[in-house]
C-alpha cells in the first residue's frame, strides 16, 4: 500500500470513530488523534515517508511486526506498546482500520467510564444470536 493511501485510510477510519479529534500539537507536521484528549494515532511523513502510529497490545505488536516487515515499533513511542506501519506491500486496508480500532479501543478502555464515548467490550461487535 502506498504510503499516501495508507494514511488516508487510517483518517478515514478515525473520522468514523465516537470522540475522536485531530489535533496539531506538535505542529503541522504530526496530526495526533486523540480520545477525550488521550493519543491513539500519529500521522507524519517526518521520516521521509508516509507513517501511521497507533498503540498495541505487547502481545499484539510482538506478533504484528513478526508478521509483516512493514510494521515496526512505534517511532518516537514506547517500543512496546506503540508500532508504526509504513507504506508498502503487507498491509491492506482491513488490517489498518482494524488496527487505528484497536488503538482506540486500548485507549478508550483505560479511561474513566463516564469518560468512554463507547463501550470498548461490544463496540463493533456484533451480535450473532437468532433474529425474532
Amino acid at each position: 500500500m502506498k504510503g499516501t493511501t495508507l494514511q488516508a485510510h487510517a483518517r478515514s477510519r478515525a473520522a468514523e470513530l465516537p470522540g475522536a479529534n485531530l489535533e496539531h500539537p506538535f505542529g503541522p507536521e504530526w496530526e495526533v488523534y486523540k480520545v477525550r484528549s488521550k493519543v491513539f494515532m500519529l500521522l507524519t511523513e517526518v521520516t521521509g515517508e508516509p507513517i501511521v502510529i497507533l498503540k498495541a497490545a505487547p502481545a499484539d505488536g510482538e506478533a504484528l511486526r513478526s508478521a509483516h516487515e512493514d510494521i515496526t515499533a512505534g517511532y518516537h513511542m514506547n517500543k512496546r506498546h506503540w508500532v508504526t506501519l509504513s507504506p508498502g506491500g503487507s498491509i491492506d486496508k482491513g488490517l489498518v482500520g482494524d488496527l487505528v480500532t484497536e488503538s482506540y479501543l486500548l485507549v478508550v478502555e483505560n479511561l474513566p467510564r463516564a469518560e468512554r464515548p463507547v463501550d470498548p467490550d461490544t463496540f463493533g461487535r456484533v451480535d450473532c444470536g437468532t433474529v425474532r
